[in-house]
């Protein structure tokens, strides 16, 4: 298998997918292209690597098989090795995990725009507005629920590592990266993820970038 992913300093969409394929176990090849850049629209006008995709990230290829969005990539994986890798076994759990990672991948857009991924920035708490303050309350909610009904059996939301941390693991990046304040459980959840050894690795590889987005290495306006 190859995986195509962007920046690992700003791409959280390649985050996601990238932790779901380490997540299977299945040997993988990686190839980053920088979003924005010279190899970025060179890569586009190819679009060998990217069909069908539209030119987006990530993209697994296997075979003949192209997954090109997060989820999708998860549950192809999921399907190759059985879903219990990445999902909790318990009825109630895995349905709780599904509707977040579902809400991760289709909502909080706010959040999104606001407070880009830049795992290498540490800016002061932005002034945020009452939508994405409204994000921010929703997701430290079902953390919260997650972790009191589910989380018995390890430090993350269900426990043992799983597919809603993967969803979760940009959002963990955007709250460290400016510094949004949160309870205490939600730290301790938020510093378990961060050292996970693939996070580790991740933040590594994009440390050692030297691709910059200019607009995402501004400190947002502060109250």
């Amino acid at each position: 298998m190859k995986l195509i992913v962007g920046n690992k300093n700003y791409s959280s969409w390649s985050l996601r997918g990238w932790l779901a394929v380490k997540q299977s176990g299945l040997h993988f090849d990686e190839l980053t292209v920088p979003l924005y850049g010279e190899d970025w629209e060179a890569m586009k006008r190819k679009q060998g690597e990217f069909q069908p995709s539209g030119g987006k990230v990530p993209v697994l290829w296997d075979g003949d098989t192209v997954i090109w969005d997060s989820l999708a990539i998860l549950e192809y994986c999921a399907d190759r090795v059985g879903r219990d890798r990445f999902w909790p076994k318990d009825d109630a759990a895995r349905g709780m995990a599904r509707s977040m990672v579902a809400e991760m991948h289709s909502g909080y857009l706010p959040l999104r725009r606001a407070l880009p991924m830049n795992m290498r920035r540490r800016f002061q708490t932005p002034a945020i507005d009452e939508e994405v303050r409204g994000n921010i309350v929703r997701i430290l909610t079902l953390w919260a629920e997650a972790r009191a009904r589910f989380g018995k059996g390890g430090p993350f939301l269900f426990g043992t590592f799983c597919a809603a941390d993967i969803f979760y693991a940009p959002v963990v990046s955007r709250f460290i990266t400016y510094s949004i304040q949160v309870p205490g459980f939600a730290d301790a959840y938020m510093q378990a993820l961060m050292e996970h050894e693939w996070l580790q690795a991740w933040i590594k590889a994009a440390e050692e970038e030297d691709w910059t987005i200019a607009q995402w290495e501004t400190q947002p306006p502060v109250k």
